[in-house]
């Protein structure tokens, strides 16, 4: 009788060990499929970080429109809901900082509406104002998300800032949709309030945007960004920048050169986030009239 117990016992523990070595080599394959799938989807998000690079300006086309100027350009994830973009119209520069719902892929799709939203309004349907292209941006953009839905309507947009410069006058008009622009001369933050409205919003009938008129002066800063920057957590309590600091770090920073004030918010920024996650996409724009 003892004998025949060990021998059950004998099988039953063969039993378990097969049963754990099948399950143990179920979540082994289980595992390699996820790493592969992990793997092509990553690939995949990379290539589409190169095509969302594509669409924003090189750093000779910049120099060409904005010899003085400088983007500090931070994706939170591979690719980016923040995008930049730049044109000329006859004698004026225009460019503009925008700040997408959302962030990585998302994201990365808004901006794509939006980037090809802007090249229609201003090169097919010659807006040039930037009153007047926010305005027609709102339609193509609501048109694209909301076409033909009755029900369901997508809650997605964009922010932005929108300037267009005259270099030989040193005048500049600047229009924006929730997204402000600081101008910082002698030390002083004047901040241009945006309109509180998205573009892409939800408003059927659209929206007008208003226009700001600023005459500025040799050696201004002129600064537009989305608000990744301001809304980082750290520093030795974990809150958030904000923008009374945003602010602050501009006028610290507005005497440098342009290229030296990329690096200097950089280094701002990562001293302030130390160990702490970036929540959002980063992107600032400077320009010295």
């Amino acid at each position: 009788e003892l004998g025949q117990r060990e021998r059950i016992l004998e099988l039953k523990v063969a039993e378990r060990t097969d049963e754990v070595v099948r399950q143990k080599e179920e979540v082994e394959r289980q595992s390699r499929k996820v790493v592969e799938l992990y793997k092509n989807v990553t690939d995949s998000i990379r290539y589409a970080k190169r095509l969302q690079d594509s669409i924003l300006p090189t750093d000779r086309r910049m120099k060409e429109l904005l010899p003085d100027a400088f983007v500090y350009y931070r994706p939170k994830d591979i690719v980016s809901g923040d995008f930049y973009w730049m044109d000329n119209v006859q004698d004026r520069v225009l460019f503009a900082a925008v700040d997408c719902t959302g962030h990585g892929v998302p994201g990365a799709f808004m901006s794509l509406i939006g980037h090809n939203g802007l090249n229609q309004a201003v090169k097919e349907r010659q807006r040039s104002r930037p009153s007047e292209v926010l305005n027609e941006l709102n339609r193509i953009a609501y048109q694209a998300l909301h076409k033909d839905r009755e029900q369901h309507l997508v809650r997605d947009g964009m922010d932005m800032a929108l300037c267009s410069y005259d270099p030989a006058k040193r005048v500049l008009d600047f229009a924006g949709a929730n997204c402000p622009l600081y101008l910082v001369r002698d030390g002083v933050v004047i901040p241009f309030q945006a309109d509180k409205s998205a573009i892409g919003s939800f408003d059927r009938d659209g929206v007008s945007f208003s226009e700001h008129h600023i005459e500025l002066q040799s050696g201004d800063m002129i600064y537009v960004f989305s608000d990744g920057y301001a809304d980082q957590f750290g520093g030795a309590k974990g809150k958030k920048f904000l923008y009374r600091r945003f602010r602050e770090l501009l006028v610290e920073i507005s005497t440098q050169p342009t290229e030296r004030q990329r690096m200097l918010l950089h280094d701002a920024f990562n001293a302030w986030r130390g160990a702490h996650e970036q929540v959002d996409d980063i992107l600032v724009m400077g320009m010295r009239a």
